[in-house]
């Protein structure tokens, strides 16, 4: 479903990708893991039209699209969970979802797609009419992956969705995520938290100052003593 080749991205003088070649296929739920820095964010970014790559190529079910803008690539479905969450603070669960799904006009459908939203996490239903500005640092994370999934994508894109919650919130939202892919969503997770990633994950690859270092399923990443010795703290 996803193929990148040669991916470069420049911020100034500085590479942040260099030459990065990956795929994700149909179905699949992969993970890109490296430390803060490694050029995780930046290839998200430009997977979505957020940033213009230097150079390299894009394709989205056989289709160039490195050079659309972001709101098409919503259209084809692609959505992305950014890290950070990037809730709207002053509107409410309900209006934040309903922005997940500016681009659709199926009323009936959105409606049904909130409801799953809310079976998913049902805590935000509790909350459907409270701010987003007002939720804890983990419901803020349910929101933003609930307000991807009303845009009905094909491709969901997380960014590190763990950052900054507590263990139980992060046991949580990793099984949602696993959750939502025995769905059939195609899932691409960028987490520097690499043990619970690959624990979920099928496929993993590695990233280090801007570059792929390691691809292999996720059980060998699991057992590479570069691995265990970088990101698993063993």
């Amino acid at each position: 479903m996803l193929e990148v080749s040669n991916l470069r991205v420049s911020y100034g003088g500085i590479n942040a990708v260099k030459g990065i070649d990956f795929a994700v296929g149909a179905g699949e739920l992969v993970t890109l893991i490296g430390a803060n820095g490694a050029g995780k964010t930046t290839t998200l970014r430009a997977l979505t039209g957020l940033v213009r790559p230097a150079a390299g190529r894009v394709r989205y079910n056989g289709a160039d699209i490195t050079a659309l803008p972001s709101h098409q690539l919503v259209r084809r479905g692609i959505a992305l969970v950014p890290e950070g969450r990037g809730v709207f603070a002053q509107l409410t669960v309900d209006e934040n979802l309903a922005m997940g799904a500016y681009a659709r006009s199926d009323e009936a459908a959105i409606s049904a797609d909130r409801d799953r939203v809310f079976t998913l996490f049902p805590r935000l239903a509790e909350r459907r009419r409270q701010t987003a500005g007002t939720l804890s640092g983990g419901e803020q994370q349910m929101l933003a992956i609930g307000r991807a999934l009303m845009s009905r994508p094909r491709l969901l894109l997380l960014d590190e969705p763990s950052m900054g919650l507590a263990p139980l919130m992060v046991q949580k939202i990793f099984e949602t995520v696993r959750a939502i892919a025995a769905t059939g969503v195609t899932m691409l997770l960028v987490e520097q938290n690499a043990k619970l990633a690959l624990e979920i994950c099928s496929r993993g690859y590695v990233m280090e100052s801007g570059e792929i270092t390691l691809h292999d399923n996720a059980r060998a990443l699991l057992a590479n003593p570069q691995v265990r010795r970088a990101y698993l703290g063993e």
